[in-house]
């Protein structure tokens, strides 16, 4: 069976995703790696994906991009998959961070943090389009004081849904998971 090895940027993506895609693909087989920021993920790119031996696998690099153009950092990546032989490389970005795609599913943020009023929260038009956001990471402290990163990706990971988040980032990335998973079921008949 093939596996999709994750490339991310950061422990709290890897966090969440594990338990996320865990959840709501339970036959696929993943490993996510966690790099220590942006820059540690771009140099290992390259390394990683020349290296990786194992049979069938598929890859997927996920990165915030911080408010930087979203083309720009896709075909940055796309270009580095490509010369490490992996040009099929799925490459998805986080409009502008993680906790956008959490501020674009307000059912999952109010259950998580057991705050009814966050319910409410895609009424307001600030928070309809939360990939828009540029520091959703401060919105969500304000919101959510308690919040702490990795607590935060492993109780929201238990709750977010692909069909009702209104983050077009989330539901892209997730399209593309669905169609990788898709894949190795077609693959897996033959």
């Amino acid at each position: 069976m093939s596996r999709l090895v994750l490339l991310l940027e950061e422990r709290s993506m890897a966090i969440s995703l594990e338990k996320l895609l865990l959840r709501l693909f339970p036959s696929l087989s993943f490993l996510c790696i966690a790099h220590e920021g942006k820059a540690d993920l771009l140099r290992s790119i390259p390394r990683k994906l020349r290296a990786w031996q194992e049979p069938g696998a598929r890859f997927a690099v996920l990165i915030d991009n911080d408010g930087r153009d979203c083309r720009e950092v896709k075909r940055e990546l796309g270009r580095l998959c490509a010369e490490a032989g992996r040009g099929e490389t799925l490459v998805r970005i986080v409009c502008q961070e993680l906790e956008a795609w959490y501020l674009g599913d307000p059912e999952a943020l109010a259950s998580a943090f057991g705050d009814e009023s966050l319910r409410r929260l895609g009424q307001r038009s600030q928070f309809r389009e939360p990939d828009a956001i540029t520091k959703p990471s401060a919105q969500l402290s304000r919101l959510v004081p308690a919040f702490q990163k990795s607590s935060g990706a492993r109780s929201m990971a238990d709750h977010i849904e692909r069909h009702r988040n209104n983050s077009r980032s989330f539901r892209t990335f997730m399209a593309g998971i669905e169609r990788i998973v898709r894949e190795v079921e077609l693959v897996a008949r033959k």
